[in-house]
This record gives structure tokens, sequence and C-alpha cells, in this order.
């Protein structure tokens, strides 16, 4: 352990000038029981010695506008992801990744009465499987709503295209929309689109990742104060691990962490016999990258991001919007967000009162665990 620690004061939030407006919708995060295991590697660096996996849920989000109906943030993966293009499906097996699905998102809806009649428009964050799972399933005047790029670089889809990462199946049939960020409108760092020009429900243009990434922003509740509305950040893979924009100039990592997010493992704390719920933010310091505490732990890899610095910019653009108390950032395969956030049906219209924002801050810390006991 570093004899000094590095714990910073935090910088102010930068202000995010999310338009007024006293609309909301309601949000529910879905969790199909889609499970996804494969090497840390592939999206992040540099490497943690004993943290080399990643085990992960794939979030799908339904967003319900008061007039405007239904819409889907993401699809996860589809449960017979055997017959997803084969480039992908091939991929999937011979690189060895664990991936279960024991429902698809559809399913899981319709137990809960939302018919997929009901679904106006299914919005991909990116083409990537772990997100578009079967849009042929819902009625064709379901529309499909991709980022900017996408057509000319994507379509036609499999097996018009041999190498396209999407099926013809996908599209066809349906109005397929692309989104334009045009305006002048910009929400932190990222520009915006007001998806049904009331300020509910914005889409952000977040590259990197791939081409034509999104995130999606829902304000979730409305006061007569606009500096306490609520929001939700669906962040799909702007990031894939809270490790990327955590920690922050600011959130720095904290002198003390309560609770402790190894619970009644004193091996974490010191040498005495006394199981502590509070463990020092410092004992973290030494697998940081620059031993910084003011510094995410991971930077997006080059071997999955189609623009690196895109992608680390726009991580470091999540980094603003999670310094902010009134916005739950909520990336697609954020783990630590079961056990905390009630799942689909319920929404997560009171995660502030219930605060599950100081409760998942740093949980992911968790999986520093095996990194930790070698210190």
């Amino acid at each position: 352990m570093a004899s000094e620690p590095l714990l910073a004061s935090p910088l102010p939030a930068p202000p995010l000038n999310t338009p007024k407006s006293t609309s909301t919708v309601k949000v529910s995060c879905i969790d199909n029981g889609a499970h996804i295991e494969t090497d840390i590697a592939l999206f992040m660096e540099p490497p943690i010695e004993g943290h080399t996996r990643i085990k992960c849920p794939a979030f799908s989000w339904l967003i319900q506008h008061p007039t405007h109906g239904n819409i889907l943030f993401d699809l996860s993966v589809r449960k017979d992801w055997e017959n997803l293009v084969p480039g992908t499906a091939d991929m999937i097996k011979s690189a060895g990744w664990d991936v279960g699905v024991p429902k698809d998102v559809h399913t899981i809806l319709e137990e809960h009465g939302v018919s997929k009649s009901s679904i106006k428009a299914i919005i991909w964050s990116h083409y990537h499987f772990d997100h578009t799972g079967d849009p042929s399933v819902f009625p064709p005047e379901t529309e499909l709503v991709v980022g900017p790029g996408f057509k000319d670089n994507i379509l036609p889809g499999y097996p018009a295209k041999k190498d396209s990462p999407i099926l013809e199946s996908d599209y066809t049939g349906r109005n397929l929309r692309e989104i334009s960020f045009s305006s002048s409108l910009q929400i932190g760092r990222f520009k915006a689109f007001d998806l049904f020009g009331d300020g509910s429900f914005f889409l952000l243009d977040t590259p990197g990742h791939t081409i034509g990434h999104m995130c999606g922003l829902a304000r979730v509740t409305s006061s007569s104060d606009d500096e306490e509305d609520t929001f939700v950040l669906m962040g799909g893979d702007a990031c894939h691990h809270s490790a990327q924009y955590r920690p922050s100039p600011y959130r720095p990592l904290p002198a003390s962490i309560s609770p402790s997010p190894f619970p009644g493992d004193n091996t974490h704390i010191d040498n005495t016999n006394i199981a502590r719920s509070i463990c020092p933010g410092a004992f973290f310091q030494d697998i940081q990258r620059n031993k910084r505490a003011d510094e995410p732990f991971y930077l997006a890899s080059d071997k999955i991001s189609f623009d690196v610095e895109k992608a680390r910019w726009t991580a470091d653009g999540l980094q603003e919007f999670d310094a902010d108390e009134n916005v739950l950032v909520g990336i697609a395969h954020d783990a630590k967000f079961l056990g905390v956030v009630d799942m689909f049906p319920e929404d997560v219209g009171g995660w502030k009162e219930k605060g599950w924002g100081e409760k998942l801050r740093w949980r992911f810390l968790a999986d520093f665990e095996g990194a930790v006991k070698k210190e």
C-alpha cells in the first residue's frame, strides 16, 4: 500500500445545461438474465492483476411516455443468439465467450402486460449483438432508431452484405430512422436530440465505441425547482465497467468507503482481528494507472473501439454526468445494478430518494478483490 495516499479534493461538478422542462417519462431497467463472460483486455486497459475476466448482464430499458407511448432503449441479447449473423455467432464460439440468455426482452414485457404492439420504437445504442436483440419479432409499425453514420456504414444487413454485423430481418419492412445531431442542442459535452420534443428524453451523440453510438438521457422527476429534476443516463457501451469513469476529478476515491466493498473481511483492512464496515480508499491506490485518486482505473482499449480517442473522450463525458447528484448513470453491463436497482416491472424514478446513487458509487471496487488481496 502506498505510504502517502493521493486522496484528492473534488472539483465542482460541471454544468450539464439540460434544457428546462416539466415533462417526464417513466423508465424501467430490464434484466432478461443475459450473462456475458469474456476477457477484460478486449475492452479495457491497462491490465490489473487479479481482474482479468468480466461477467456481466446486458440491460435493456423501457421508456414510457404519457402521450407518445412506449419505446425501448436497446434489446439486450436475443435468446437464440446462435441465429445471429454467422460471423458474430462464430466469433462468440471460437473466442470462448460464455453467453447465456434465459428470456428475450419481448417475452419479459409480455409477461407483465406490455405487448409488442405497444412499442412505438426501438433505439439501438449501437449495432453490437448484445444490444440489438431481435427486432423482427416486433410489428412492422415499430420504428428502429439508430445513430449517425449507421446507414452508410452498416447497411445492407446480412445476407445481402456478408460481413454486416446485423441481419436484414432486423429492419426489413419497418421504418429505419437515423438520428442527425445537427441542431445546436448540447447537454454536457455531447450533442443532443430531443426525441419527443418536450424535454423528457434526449439521445446523446457519444462516439468512439462504434460508429453512431448513442446514449439516452431521461428526465424521470420534475419539480418547481429545475435544479432538483432527476435523470437517468442509459449509457449503452459508452463504458463497459464503472472503473472506466470512476474515480474522477469530480468524484475522487474517498479517504474511506462505507459500506466496505469487502464487508466483514478484515484481511482487506488491516492486520487486526476486528472486522470493519469502512474501507480506506487508499487501499486501492497501488492498482491505479497513475497511483492517483482522481483518475479512473481503466481506459477504453483499442482492441474493440472504432475510434479509441473518441471512446476515451466519451468516457470523460460520462464523468461529468456522474458528478451530478441528480443523474443516475446506468451503463448496459453494470453488474452492480443487480441487488440495488429495482428491475422491470418496477421503475427507477425514485432512485435518488432511495439512495441508489450512493449505494452504487463504489460498489464496483469489489471486483478488485483479487488484485487488492495480493498487496
